[in-house]
């Protein structure tokens, strides 16, 4: 066990949310943390460096990606090993959340060295905040596969998750994307927020069907947000048997009479008199 306490004066990586549009919505911390660590590691040193100069932050940047992230950790360490302190970042967002950073956090934290966070900007939880769906329980799914079959494979996966989702989407894939999310999923509530924090931001609210059968031809950074599931593939599959037959399944997977009535009756969204005088119907 290691306790890490932030008033440690040991050398230390920062991870730090950079702006997912609006470079307004950088924090004070964020722009302090930057000008004073030693070197600021980051995903495209261009992007980066437009963030810096308007911030007037003159501190060395080096590139960190998801082609370099194993022999950067390597460099990133001997930085550290020099008692100098580091910065990382991505071009947008919270670092390691779909980008690069998970890595290099925990080889530093396997050598003994700080880490600290520096919260901000995340696409993922402004979507979802303004979507209109449940969020105090949800699950950050990110970037599904590109290739459709495992796709499917996927969202199949996330079937019966019955809380709210959070996928990200580029939009030469969302519209094949959805639809195979309808296909898995059927006609659930869906919130798709584009462009966030940007001049051309915009959020789609309602359901799979009238999204997937809109010509919408959505531009930009996507985030996609499903409500989860209120009923089971098992339970839809159940409910098309009848309620002798229904209650006869439970039975055999030996569940007790008085419960594998209740089970039934859960299922199908009926009172337990209604089961009870289906199966001992004479």
């Amino acid at each position: 066990m290691r306790i890490q306490k932030t008033l440690d004066a040991k050398p230390t990586l920062y991870l730090v949310a950079t702006p997912i549009g609006n470079f307004s919505d950088m924090t004070f911390r964020s722009i302090e943390v930057l000008k004073s660590v030693d070197i600021i590691f980051c995903e495209d040193t261009r992007v980066t460096k437009v963030l810096l100069s308007h911030f007037n932050i003159n501190t060395p940047l080096s590139s960190y990606h998801i082609f370099n992230e194993n022999e950067k950790c390597e460099d990133i360490v001997k930085f550290l090993d020099d008692k100098k302190n580091i910065a990382l970042v991505s071009d947008a967002g919270l670092p390691g959340i779909s980008d690069p950073g998970y890595l290099l956090t925990k080889t530093i934290l396997d050598k003994g060295y700080d880490v600290v966070a520096l919260p901000g900007a995340s696409a993922s939880l402004t979507a979802l905040i303004a979507s209109g769906l449940p969020c105090d329980k949800f699950l950050f799914y990110g970037f599904l596969d590109h290739k459709k079959s495992q796709k499917q494979k996927e969202l199949e996966s996330l079937r019966d998750y019955k809380y709210t989702m959070i996928f990200y989407e580029s939009p030469h894939r969302i519209e094949e994307t959805l639809e195979v999310m309808y296909e898995v999923f059927g006609n659930r509530e869906v919130a798709i927020a584009r462009e966030l924090t940007k001049k051309y931001e915009e959020y789609i609210r309602g359901n799979l069907e009238e999204i997937v059968n809109s010509d919408l031809q959505l531009k930009g950074e996507i985030v996609i947000i499903v409500k989860g599931t209120n009923v089971t593939k098992k339970q839809i599959d159940l409910s098309k048997l009848s309620i002798k037959e229904h209650y006869k399944y439970y039975l055999d997977n030996n569940v007790e009479s008085k419960e594998a009535m209740k089970m039934v009756a859960k299922d199908r969204k009926i009172s337990k008199s209604d089961v009870y005088r289906e199966v001992n119907e004479i």
